[in-house]
């Protein structure tokens, strides 16, 4: 059997290492993959041999809690576990901060000049470390039961023994003054390095508690009360009890709950989430509809083809949850450095005791307590726990600056690797807004007074092409006139009477079944506006078209230049658009794009991207629909536009507030700055505890009698985490273009 389950209780990659170091062993368990970013386990197991619960048990051993039972309650109760834990999180970070600023204060800049100060910092220290603190403890604590560590036992070793050889040295300082030395205290640094690290959690956990959000929104489209008939009585039932081959009652506002067939009624409907395109299609008896639109004016009565996990809006969830549940290659990396490096500081803490307690001069027990501890100090993770995490926060909060909102910072770790860009076409490329572009009049008529007419009857319509051209007449202060008359031809346009005489609004069918002339010089101009992908509406009066309005949805004025200069940074760009094909190509000449393909559907855009990938390529998807959420959750960097949907914002790592393409170069120079400055903390904090672990342990001692204080190992660690967070710091400063 193989299934997967949430996890609660992972706090660093190395807590996924322990997980599967420790039940892949166990008798009956085939395989085991944990995800830290997703929080959530894959099991295959022989369900004769070791039971899940079994499983759930060995789980609960080393400190975290496997989430047993149905998909849907496992997803709730681990919400509410990690809600619960954000919430607890805050509150000791508070806590932690509140009792260190003074400790930090009294330690730098007060140290000497205030009686009892070792004591007040103890009493102050106690809080932190017993309250805020504590989960360090315990968790190293189960981790030492089964033989296992995580940067939770380095913290609380660090922390724990500076703490106790502070109280040791407050409670009886003689010790050490009888033999020589300064009986120093580390309060400070235990209750630092704690609320550190409590901080970088709580950004950390605020982070993951967002992700599965585009999952919630989806699963939001889903009505929970659908009106069905049964047994010839119109029955508010709930989703679950719709049946398939039920006949659904649609209202106007309705948000359709099933895959299904009209069978009567005329509406519109918003199929923005499949199809990406903003204008809603006519349906009308025979047409099919799908679950996750939104029927807009009309009512309707559908049969239920496909119902819950059949339909496209099930399928689509799916296909996101994949994509957000896979791991990506740099978190690999860190889980791999997160595995090896706690066990190899306490190696060489516990060697330098060794070799301290029987090699060292006299009195060699004291070299043996002050050297390891030098070690657990000065090695503690702190700077190289802060060097990517500051860097990230500085790099986000610039992008934020900038109109680029980072949600996830694996996005801003890999956009700088792009290499292939994917376009949606509407709301991407375009402005995802139909508009009027064209308002042409034949030579004889009376412009003013036709668009009158036409503003009186197209305001009558429902239809979302006449909405364009009557806010397009508004922006003009074109004024209505009252109509005697007015009737909609569905599929067709409108036709109504002013002042006794017959106007016709409509499209090119309309004119030829009522048999009206198009003036040569009209019908010329027409298609010449088609074959710019635009519609063209005829206005008629009596039997003779007197103008043409072309509607389309209009490219975004940045867009040719942003396009431009991201081929000129090597980046190969494809649009996919779910539109056909004549639009697709017209688009994609006017803005330079040589790969494009029309009539897209949401998977084949996933499919895609999974294709590029395989191809070795970094893909990034540019999108603002529903219909790209898969896409943008599959590429290794999704990018929503400002102005689309909340769940393709959601899907996306990066969201463009000002939805200019303009923005993608400028996201790319910036996740390339961030990278950078990261790699600098990195090798910064690596290259310190390189050179001051042998150091702290006493390696120059032999050579020239050095040897490291604890207390100056205490100012190094604080010096190497401030020379980081400088660093992090000038990223501010950078200029991004």
């Amino acid at each position: 059997m193989k299934e997967e389950y949430k996890v609660a209780g992972m706090t660093c990659a190395s807590c996924a290492i322990s997980i599967e170091s420790y039940l892949k062993p166990q008798e009956g368990v085939i395989d085991i993959a944990v995800n830290y970013p997703n929080q959530s386990v894959t099991i295959s197991y022989d369900e004769n041999i070791i039971p899940l619960e079994t499983i759930g048990n060995k789980v609960k051993e080393i400190g975290f809690k496997l989430i047993l039972g149905t998909k849907e309650d496992t997803k709730k109760e681990f919400e509410a576990l990690e809600a619960k834990r954000l919430a607890t999180l805050k509150k000791k970070l508070i806590f932690a901060a509140i009792f260190s600023v003074p400790i930090f204060i009294m330690s730098m800049f007060l140290m000497g000049k205030i009686p009892y100060e070792n004591w007040i910092m103890m009493a102050l220290a106690l809080p932190v470390l017993f309250y805020s603190g504590a989960e360090f403890y315990t968790i190293a604590w189960k981790r030492l039961k089964s033989f296992s560590t995580n940067m939770d036992t380095l913290v609380a070793l660090s922390t724990g023994i500076a703490f106790l050889f502070s109280v040791f040295n407050t409670v009886n300082p003689q010790y050490f003054l009888s033999k020589g030395l300064v009986p120093h205290v580390y309060f400070e640094s235990a209750v630092i390095i704690i609320t550190l690290i409590l901080l970088g959690r709580f950004f950390e956990e605020k982070a993951k508690s967002k992700t599965s959000s585009a999952i919630k929104k989806l699963m939001g489209l889903k009505p929970k009360k659908v009106t069905a008939i049964r047994n010839g009585e119109e029955k508010v039932i709930s989703y679950d009890e719709i049946l398939k081959g039920e006949l659904i009652i649609l209202k106007p506002g309705d948000k359709i709950p099933v895959d299904g067939k009209v069978k009567k009624g005329t509406s519109f409907i918003d199929e923005s989430m499949i199809s990406g395109e903003p204008i809603p299609v006519e349906k009308m008896k025979g047409s099919n509809v799908f679950a996750g639109t939104i029927n807009q004016k009309g009512s309707l009565r559908i049969i239920a083809t496909k119902i819950g996990d059949e339909t496209l809006l099930s399928q689509i969830i799916r296909l996101v949850e994949e994509a957000q549940s896979s791991k990506p290659t740099i978190q690999k990396l860190a889980d791999k450095i997160a595995g090896i490096f706690v066990p190899i500081v306490i190696g060489l803490a516990v060697v330098t005791f060794v070799l301290w307690y029987f090699l060292g001069p006299d009195p060699s027990i004291t070299y043996a307590l002050l050297t390891p501890i030098t070690v657990l100090i000065i090695a503690c993770p702190c700077a190289l726990g802060l060097a990517t995490p500051t860097a990230l926060m500085v790099g986000i909060g610039k992008g934020a600056q900038q109109g680029i909102l980072i949600k996830d910072a694996q996005a801003l770790e890999t956009a700088y690797k792009i290499d292939t860009l994917i376009l949606d076409k509407t709301g991407t490329i375009t402005e995802g807004k139909p508009k009027v572009t064209d308002l042409i009049w034949d030579k004889n008529a009376v412009s003013t007074e036709l668009e009158k007419v036409v503003f009186a009857i197209e305001s009558e319509s429902e239809h979302p092409i006449a909405e364009a051209i009557v806010a397009h007449l508004k922006t003009i202060d074109t004024e209505s006139v009252p109509i005697d008359s007015f009737t909609s031809i569905t599929g067709l346009g409108a036709e109504a009477t002013y002042k006794n005489e017959l106007y016709r609004i409509g499209n090119e069918s309309l004119m030829i079944q009522k048999e009206i002339t198009i003036p040569t010089q009209l019908s010329v101009k027409a298609n010449s506006l088609k074959s710019e992908a635009k519609t063209v509406v005829y206005v008629a009066h009596k039997n003779t078209v007197v103008g043409i309005i072309a509607v389309a949805d209009k490219v975004k004025e940045t867009t040719l230049a942003a396009i431009e200069k991201l081929q000129q940074m090597g980046i190969e760009i494809h649009m996919l658009t779910g539109d056909n094909e004549q639009t697709a190509k017209a688009i994609a000449n006017k803005v330079g794009i040589k790969n494009y393909q029309a009539n897209v559907m949401p998977a084949d855009k996933g499919a895609f991207v999974k294709e590029l990938q395989a191809q070795g390529k970094v893909v990034a998807m540019a999108g603002d629909g529903i219909n790209d959420s898969h896409a943008l959750a599959q590429a290794d960097v999704g990018i929503a536009m400002g102005s689309g949907t909340d769940i393709a914002m959601e899907s996306a790592g990066i969201t463009l507030m000002h939805s200019d393409l303009k923005q993608i170069s400028k996201a790319i120079q910036l996740s390339k700055a961030t990278m950078k400055t990261i790699k600098q903390n990195l090798f910064w904090a690596f290259i310190y505890n390189l050179i001051a672990i042998p150091i702290a342990a006493g390696a120059l001692y032999p050579i020239n009698g050095f040897l490291l204080n604890p207390m100056i190992a205490g100012a190094a660690m604080s010096m190497s985490s401030i020379s980081v967070l400088s660093n992090s710091l000038r990223l501010k400063n950078k200029n991004i273009n």
